[in-house]
């Protein structure tokens, strides 16, 4: 009895450090083919303007991925509905042709992230991707993810 009353500290203790998502959401690709004209959307909801946020954009891709990066736009509209347009490129592969994101088995997960960021007023923000690459389809692209978290000091 002792030991569970110890153990319930501990484990709220250890439960607690970890930084809680204010949103996370992941889109699968069907058949591992990011389209042109698919364009993954999250929608999440910015409670104040005081406090800064994480925000995370991970695209998982086999081993088979072919090219040495992702060219991707960033769609951003404000609650008032502010619209802006930002292009980004995620680099798979250094030069040798070793993976530049984690690797576990035959996934490869790239991650682009913006870190301590203060948003102008509080309410529903739409961040749509766009894949910006010529190929009107890229193969060997399991998912999407997109990871709001706030801000530890």
């Amino acid at each position: 009895m002792k030991l569970i009353l110890l153990l319930i500290p501990f484990s709220l203790l250890i439960f607690s450090c970890g930084k809680t998502s204010l949103y996370n959401k992941s889109i699968q690709f069907e058949n591992n083919e990011w389209k042109q004209k698919t364009r993954p959307t999250f929608v999440v909801y910015i409670p104040d303007t005081v406090n800064t946020y994480d925000f995370t954009l991970t695209i998982r891709t086999t081993t088979d991925y072919k090219f040495n990066n992702i060219w991707l736009f960033l769609n951003t509209k404000t609650p008032s509905n502010q619209e802006v347009r930002e292009p980004y490129e995620i680099k798979t592969t250094f030069p040798n042709g070793a993976w530049v994101g984690k690797k576990t088995g035959t996934i490869v997960e790239h991650q682009l992230i913006f870190k301590r960021r203060k948003l102008p007023s509080k309410g529903k923000y739409t961040f749509m991707i766009e894949q910006g690459v010529t190929q009107k389809v890229l193969e060997d692209i399991l998912d999407i993810s997109f990871n709001v978290t706030k801000a530890e000091d």
